[in-house]
């Protein structure tokens, strides 16, 4: 996915009937329009939370901890910074979930051989335990939904969703700094 000031990807830059501000029509004569897709992006978010934070308090998790273990599991280790812009929020506050589960001994940091300034999060032994011990999670369940969708749709979808997280990521930038 494109980040501001970035080249859009090939997916986005093949939308022909784009204009220069990304879109085709308007829907602001279709308030309609956007209140249902509002919605439908608010119920996903809202349950994805929901299903995350069950799912992590059964397993003695919050959910940022969830994600953390799940992130990890598939790659082994990531920096600090990687792991902040996964799951989007400051080093500051990653740090600080990362010391909780280092003390439950869940992960681990280890220096770079490369860059000893640099810092990865890695699973223990007992992270890795818990993590293949948690059989589903939203994304699992978007992934299957998502999988249903034709190709033609899908491309449309990752289309359109890049373009609203691009221009998402534009106006959160101009707002001013929240101080959290």
């Amino acid at each position: 996915m494109a980040r501001p000031n970035e080249q859009p990807t090939s997916d986005e830059a093949k939308d022909p009937q784009a204009g220069p501000s990304g879109s085709v029509d308007s829907l602001a004569d279709a308030p309609e329009d956007v209140d249902a897709i509002v919605e439908a992006i608010v119920y996903l978010y809202t349950e994805s939370r929901r299903i995350t934070k069950g799912l992590a308090g059964r397993h003695g998790l919050t959910g940022p901890q969830l994600a953390v273990i799940k992130m990890l599991e598939p790659v082994g280790k990531l920096s600090l910074s990687e792991l902040s812009w996964k799951i989007r929020a400051r080093n500051s506050t990653v740090t600080g979930i990362i010391d909780r589960m280092a003390r439950e001994g869940w992960v681990e940091r280890k220096r770079s051989d490369a860059d000893r300034r640099v810092v990865h999060i890695a699973l223990t032994a007992r992270g890795r335990r818990l993590a293949s011990s948690i059989a589903i999670e939203p994304v699992t369940i978007f992934r299957q939904v998502l999988s249903e969708l034709s190709e033609s749709d899908a491309r449309a979808l990752r289309r359109i969703l890049t373009r609203l997280a691009r221009r998402v990521r534009a106006l959160v930038a101009e707002l001013p700094e929240s101080g959290s």
